[in-house]
């Protein structure tokens, strides 16, 4: 069984995983799925304070702590005990396409063209670390949620909100992402 965990899986087990989760979600009443709400639940459980934002029964929400704990766990149960010693598989499209923006190291799971400190202050790492890692807190802010809220349940659930963002992405992968990693 351990080996049979060890192995890449095709993508068609986990997506049915994920696409039986909206229908779960839903049955039970809940029309919320992802992880930045957790930030706000954990601000409200441990800051009681004046602020409206934060005034809600964040109990009714407990739920989204298992499930964040159940990502952590689930992590560190790969890493320590199912990871594989053999080299991450890239599909050769991608390996192609990266080879382009310079990207070529696949011996870990981010490569290290893109995520190491010496990379970070440059040009490129400043736009992509600093500059992404705010949009991306800022929009979930202004979005009402993260990119796997929106993306499995939002859209799903047709939201508005939802199809902006996923919008946004395209957007951002196939046009600004190709012109920001040649700087």
């Amino acid at each position: 069984m351990i080996e049979l965990l060890k192995q890449p899986w095709p993508w068609y087990v986990a997506g049915a995983f994920v696409g039986l989760t909206v229908p779960a979600l839903l049955i039970l009443g809940n029309k919320h799925f992802g992880i930045s709400a957790n930030l706000r639940h954990a601000c409200a459980a441990c800051l009681p304070t004046n602020i409206k934002f934060f005034k809600y029964n964040w109990k009714k929400e407990m739920w989204n702590f298992f499930f964040v704990g159940g990502i952590l766990l689930g992590a560190f149960l790969a890493t320590q005990f199912f990871s594989s010693p053999d080299p991450i598989q890239v599909n050769q499209t991608l390996v192609e396409e990266l080879k382009g923006y310079g990207i070529n190291d696949y011996s870990k799971m981010i490569p290290a063209q893109i995520f190491s400190f010496e990379n970070l202050f440059s040009i490129r790492g400043l736009v992509l670390l600093v500059g992404g890692g705010f949009l991306v807190g800022f929009g979930s802010r202004y979005a009402g949620g993260c990119t796997s809220g929106h993306s499995i349940m939002g859209l799903s659930d047709l939201q508005k909100p939802s199809l902006s963002f996923m919008v946004g992405g395209f957007i951002m992968a196939n046009l600004l992402l190709p012109f920001i990693m040649k700087l």
